[in-house]
């Protein structure tokens, strides 16, 4: 209560006492309005500016980010707006030691490496996301992006050591809105998102939220376009002050040109143009269609303990034809390519029961966290090359409209099956007012089975595994934090080799020592970290055969760093920089020992500044710049083909013309940086983006 409120209460009761004949005239007192609020962020909700302070992803807790033993970068969707992009991928720039790797096409987040080391899992609230071939999440309805450094297979199961991917999902607010935000770029890129968030009763018990875009982006690549509907309503309910219930779907139908890019002759740019699509215009889209349903319901069963039970549901199918890349001809100028049917499905189901608590035992503080998971997953996929007749196409010069493949069908037909069960346990403490940590453990078993329809075989494996993660947090002052952690990781390898054989599982085990500081009054924070990993039965792929190989072992080490902060009430910022010295220690003749990891380069770096107007007639509105850069690179596993380095400048500016109406410009790639931006090989090469822009026009409702 304000000292001003109380000084009114006091006069008033004086008031009273002294003067009974005013005390029977009064009926209605009138007194100062009290506002109460709260600085106070949810790991789950918004962040302001760029600087989150807490998260849930490293723990499954609530925790604050300065006490988590372990390196967490977190991007909040504002750096997404600011840069005016809709890419995961571009906000994974700002993590530190994150690179892009195959995309499979452009059909979705299909790998990218942390700290060097490559991985498709990818996690959306706590749930794996990326098992099959879903379509790359969309922007619509995320919150934030975590990253969460270092193995973390003791929390979230199967996975690399490298890092860990969580996408938080915005959630049902108690406050009102509606968003509506459209935009237009280059090479008729047209995209409209909505954002309605409703209570649905009086007491804001009920809420619901729906979010939605709709796209349709043709490309700088010729031929190249795609289009997708995204739609994800979610609803929460608060039963009664102890129980809530979240439940949260998408519905996703995305359409797009498989496109792996261009050749680079002799390991070179040369004199291919980064716009020249080497398929068939007529070959049509790969559609990709995804749902997914999921519901949390927690209960309080008391001041310390909480209980949790979660139930996720996905399922997806891709289906298309499209004529691919293959290895550049004697020629020089022409590659042959194969002309595939591609027929995918697949459905995954997920549970979770947790119980989190709060204990002492003597003067050490305890939050522990006991868990339980069972995984359902099964996929077909079958993809089918069609030969018969020549069908080459110059790289300089391409003509289209070859009459297709008509002959003989080979290819590959698999039913995949996996099931896993795992109980994991955790426990963060509190030691003194200085010292915390955190020790975790998951057993998990796993079962798989690939049946080989196309060669009437096959594969099964099953295995038992113990991960671990133990940290300890020193806060040397207020301001300042010591950690270190080490913790191991286990994933069984998908997929069989060239013998149609299972591979052994993936192991490994990472070591991580660091600090983080909280400078300008709280105002920006700052983690800095040394890491080593090392790994054993990495896959790559083998040119030779076109299909995955265990390489033996590989180690990754270096240091990251993360800025993130409000320097001052103008003026916000986020960056990042890494040095990764990943390579192979024991290869073999097609991948030798001392090979750099496929597309990880040994130094990157990025950053992001915005200055907002806080006064005058240009208040609330902003002016910024971005800074990427992004060293060489190996572009082919086991070759000397590498891909060169390259920096890319952008900028922005957004006008708030009312409280309701802001109108944006981004000018991406100011210099025309002509760069490569991901390879599998030299005849799948990605260039970058050339020099292009969005406007966009922001309404609130």
């Amino acid at each position: 209560m304000s000292s001003r409120t109380m000084a009114s209460l006091a006069g008033l009761a004086l008031g009273l006492l002294g003067d009974p004949v005013f005390a029977e005239e009064s009926q209605t007192v009138e007194l100062d309005a009290i506002s109460v609020t709260s600085d106070y962020e949810s790991p789950t909700g918004p962040v302001k500016g760029y600087r989150a302070t807490r998260s849930s992803s490293a723990t499954k807790t609530d925790t604050a980010i300065r006490d988590i033993p372990q390196s967490i970068s977190v991007i909040p969707v504002s750096v997404l707006k600011d840069l005016g992009s809709t890419s995961v991928e571009r906000a994974l720039e700002y993590a530190g030691g994150v690179s892009k790797q195959n995309n499979f096409g452009g059909l979705t987040l299909y790998e990218y490496s942390v700290r060097g080391f490559t991985t498709s899992e990818f996690y959306k609230d706590g749930f794996s996301a990326n098992r099959g071939y879903p379509s790359t999440p969309d922007v619509a309805n995320i919150e934030r992006i975590e990253v969460l450094k270092g193995p973390a297979a003791s929390l979230y199961g199967r996975g690399d050591p490298g890092g860990t991917v969580n996408i938080v999902t915005k959630k049902p607010q108690r406050e009102a809105f509606s968003t509506l935000q459209t935009s237009a770029g280059s090479w008729d890129r047209y995209r409209t998102a909505v954002d309605v968030n409703t209570p649905l009763d009086d007491d804001g018990n009920v809420l619901s939220r729906v979010n939605l875009a709709v796209e349709d982006n043709h490309s700088f690549r010729d031929h190249v376009d795609s289009q997708r509907v995204f739609v994800a309503p979610s609803f929460s309910w608060q039963l009664n002050p102890d129980t809530s219930l979240l439940v949260e779907s998408e519905f996703v139908r995305h359409s797009s040109t498989f496109d792996r890019g261009i050749v680079a002759p002799n390991n070179k740019w040369s004199d291919v143009s980064r716009s020249t699509f080497l398929g068939e215009p007529n070959d049509g889209n790969i559609d990709n269609h995804n749902n997914l349903l999921q519901a949390a319901l927690e209960h309080q069963l008391n001041d310390s303990w909480k209980l949790r039970l979660a139930s996720h549901y996905k399922e997806g199918k891709l289906w298309g034809f499209a004529s691919e890349n293959r290895p550049l001809n004697a020629d020089g100028h022409t590659i042959n390519r194969r002309y595939r049917e591609r027929d995918t499905n697949w459905h995954d189901s997920i549970t979770q029961l947790e119980l989190r608590g709060l204990f002492d035992i003597g003067s050490w503080q305890h939050e522990l966290l006991m868990g339980s998971e069972y995984e359902n997953f099964r996929k077909n996929e079958r993809v089918t090359t069609i030969a018969g007749g020549p069908y080459a196409i110059d790289i300089y010069r391409p003509i289209y409209g070859q009459p297709k493949p008509n002959g003989p069908r080979s290819g590959t037909d698999f039913f995949e099956h996996v099931e896993s069960q795992a109980l994991n346990l955790q426990d963060q403490i509190v030691f003194t007012d200085k010292l915390r940590g955190m020790i975790g453990a998951r057993f998990e078993h796993f079962e798989q089975s690939i049946d080989d329809r196309s060669r009437n075989a096959t594969s099964r494996q099953r295995h038992d595994a113990l991960t671990q993660r133990a940290g300890l947090l020193y806060q040397l002052t207020p301001e300042v934090g010591l950690f270190a952690n080490v913790s191991t990781s286990f994933k069984p390898n998908n997929g069989l080799d060239a013998a149609g054989k299972s591979f052994d599982p993936e192991e490994g085990v990472g070591y991580e020592v660091g600090i983080k500081s909280e400078l300008f009054d709280d105002r920006l924070s700052t983690t800095l970290a040394a890491f080593h990993i090392e790994k054993e039965n990495v896959l790559a792929l083998d040119p030779s055969t076109d299909s995955s190989r265990a390489m033996g072992k590989a180690r990754s080490q270096g240091v990251d760093l993360q800025v993130t902060g409000q320097v001052t009430d103008a003026v916000r910022v986020i960056g990042a920089f890494a040095y990764i010295d990943a390579e192979v220690t024991q290869g073999d003749k097609v991948i030798p020992t001392g090979s750099r990891i496929l597309g990880v380069a040994k130094r990157s770096g990025s950053v992001l500044g915005v200055y907002e107007f806080q006064d005058g007639h240009l208040r609330g509105s902003d002016l910024g710049a971005a800074f990427t850069y992004v060293g060489d690179r190996s572009g082919e596993a086991g070759s000397d083909f590498e891909l060169p380095a390259y920096h890319t400048v952008d900028l922005l500016a957004h006008y708030k013309a009312s409280e309701n109406v802001t109108v944006g410009l981004n000018l991406n790639n100011l210099f025309d940086e002509k760069y490569f931006e991901r390879s599998y090989s030299n005849y799948w090469v990605n260039p970058g983006e050339p020099r292009n822009f969005t406007v966009s026009l922001t309404l609130n409702l």
